[in-house]
Formats: C-alpha cells, sequence, structure tokens
C-alpha cells in the first residue's frame, strides 16, 4: 500500500509532515493494518529540500519515496484560485497521484478548502454522489460519534444531509465497527417539527431510509454519546467541531491552574494523573489523525492545520484502515 502525504501543507510543515511519516513507518508507530499491508509512504513537497531532511533524520532505509512539488498552498489562499494558479502544489501533486493509481490513498494538513476543491476537480465522484463531505470523529462519553460535514459545504440541500448519514453511517460501520450504527439529525430540539426548513425535510427523508434513523438530537447530546453518526450542514459542523476541540483545552488548561493553587491540591492531581493522561488522550485530536473526505473516488484524510507528527502518524494509520475496509465501496452500495 502506497500512502502520499503532502510534506508542505499544515502550520508546522514541512516538519511535522516528515517526522509524522517516519514515526508512522517505525515499529513502534506503525498500526496493525499498515504492517500488514507494508505500507509505503511518498512525501510529495520540494525534492532537495526532503532528501536533505530525511538524510539528517537518518531515514533512507525506511520505506519512504519523494514526490517532487515545486509550490505549496498557504492556509489562507482562496481554494480555486489554489488550484487554478498553482498546478504543482504538494495538494494538487499528491490528489494527481490517487488519480492516476501512484498511490492508493492521500494525508494532508493543509488548506482543506484546497483538498477539497483539488479532489472534486481531478478524482470523480462515488457513484450517486452529489456532494463529498468531511466526516470528523468526536470523542463522547460513551464511544466516539462522527460528524458528517464539518466544514465541506457551508449550505446544503435535503438530500445533501440524507445522503451524508448514508456515507457516514458507512464510514463507522466499518471502520470503527458499528454493527447497527444510530443516526441523527443536528437540530434544536427533538421533536420532529423542530429545526429549520432544512432540517424539517431532511427528517422526512432519513424516516423512509433503511438506516437506524433516530430522530433530532440537541448538541448536548453529541457528547453524550446518543448517536453514532451526527449529520448536520458543513457551516453547523465546523462551528460544532471548533467549539467543542476549544472548550476541551480550556477545561484542561484550567484545571492545571486550579492545581497550582495549593500544595494539596498538586498531591491530588499526582495521584489522579493517570486519570487526567487517559481524559486528555480520550480528547486529543491527534489520536484519530484527521477527517476522512467521503464521497470522492479515491481515500483522502484532511488532518488539522496544526497536526503534530503524532497526529500525521494517527492519519497515515487512520488511511490504511480506510482503504483495507473498502468504505468507498460500501458508499456507493448504501446510495444504490
Amino acid at each position: 500500500m502506497k500512502i502520499a502525504v503532502d510534506a508542505m501543507g499544515g502550520d508546522n510543515a514541512p516538519f511535522s509532515n516528515i517526522e509524522g511519516a517516519i514515526a508512522a513507518l517505525s515499529p513502534d508507530g506503525i498500526g496493525p493494518v499498515a504492517r500488514k499491508e507494508k505500507i509505503e509512504i511518498i512525501l510529495v513537497g520540494e525534492k532537495d529540500m526532503l532528501k536533505k531532511e530525511l538524510a539528517k533524520r537518518g531515514a533512507s532505509a525506511l520505506p519512504l519515496q519523494i514526490k517532487d512539488a515545486s509550490q505549496a498552498i498557504d492556509m489562507d489562499e482562496s481554494p480555486l484560485e489554489a488550484y487554478r494558479n498553482k498546478p504543482n502544489s504538494s495538494i494538487a501533486e499528491g490528489i494527481k497521484m490517487l488519480k492516476s493509481g501512484e498511490a492508493d490513498g492521500f494525508v494532508s494538513a493543509g488548506n482543506s478548502g484546497a483538498v477539497m476543491a483539488t479532489s472534486v476537480m481531478e478524482l470523480d465522484k462515488l457513484k450517486g454522489v452529489a456532494r463529498p463531505a468531511i466526516a470528523s470523529v468526536f470523542p463522547t462519553l460513551k464511544e466516539s460519534c462522527v460528524i458528517v460535514d464539518v466544514g465541506a459545504n457551508a449550505e446544503c440541500k435535503p438530500k445533501h444531509l440524507y445522503q451524508f448519514a448514508l456515507m457516514g453511517e458507512a464510514y463507522i460501520r466499518y471502520v470503527f465497527k458499528r454493527r447497527i450504527p444510530r443516526v441523527a439529525l443536528l437540530s434544536m430540539g427533538h421533536e420532529e417539527g423542530k429545526g429549520n426548513a432544512l432540517t424539517k425535510a431532511a427528517y422526512k427523508l432519513l424516516m423512509k431510509s433503511d438506516i437506524n434513523f433516530i430522530g433530532n438530537i440537541e448538541g448536548s447530546d453529541i457528547v453524550k454519546g446518543t448517536a453514532d453518526v451526527v449529520v448536520c450542514d458543513g457551516f453547523v459542523g465546523n462551528v460544532v467541531l471548533k467549539f467543542g476541540e476549544s472548550l476541551a483545552m480550556s477545561i484542561l488548561s484550567l484545571l492545571k491552574q486550579e492545581v497550582k493553587k495549593s500544595f494539596v491540591r498538586r498531591i491530588g492531581a499526582g495521584i489522579m494523573k493517570g486519570s487526567f493522561r487517559d481524559v486528555k488522550k480520550n480528547i486529543n485530536y491527534e489520536e484519530t489523525g484527521g477527517a476522512p473526505l467521503l464521497g470522492i473516488d479515491g481515500s483522502c484524510i484532511i488532518c488539522h492545520g496544526i497536526s503534530t507528527p503524532k497526529a500525521v502518524k494517527n492519519a497515515v494509520n487512520a488511511l490504511a484502515e480506510y482503504i483495507v475496509q473498502d468504505v468507498n465501496k460500501h458508499i456507493e452500495e448504501s446510495l444504490a
């Protein structure tokens, strides 16, 4: 299995991407699926610079290749303009490798809009898909859930939400091994008549579907673990995701501040250190690696812009699992 990694994408590029790729191939970092598939990684970026950085890290013996890309897309660039004006960017070259079959998957912590736009332009959508969507894993008090969409589509029609539900259901069923996933529509109340015109119409479509649709849920139900798949438009999903990430990190920071206020609290914190570590792990974006772009004829994971080497490593392993489980085939079957 060959996975292309955008070496130039993200706030910490290229170092996080290079070190994440190396970690994904190390004995301690490689996941069971990646190990079984004998994974190879192709770093996409400025060839000479990447060669130099890999030599510094003594990575010449690892199954790492380099694909030259003379341009890089900034995080604040317009996605469509970047696609038109930078045909040799690391994002464009990586997605072209998917199209040609040179790579089986693509990981990028770069401009998510550019990844989305380039994927739509260069790759076909899966049969029956009206719009691709980004699915993000979100921690809950029970098992993690998946929120679809979290930013690819700011404005949607009811049929788009309906398809997001089907795609998210296929993803969590096969990657997370949930036999009968619970699918819910994010709204402002549990009752069928609550919400705006979009959610009301989408509710009716989902009620007629064959999936395990449990109806509307409110924002507070997400963290309770009420549903396995939470469906919403990309505007709402992106706000929920970023608020959730910020809130989780803020709570941890507040705990640290309070612990430092007395000697007794510091002793108590020392006793609870293992519990705090486990909580931090459960809410840390690095553990999931990134969010798959569902609905394109290719396997692609979009990472957080601030991704660390650990996040990139986990994104590579998550993508290997996505590919092996053939999620795209199951999405097409579900839509058919």
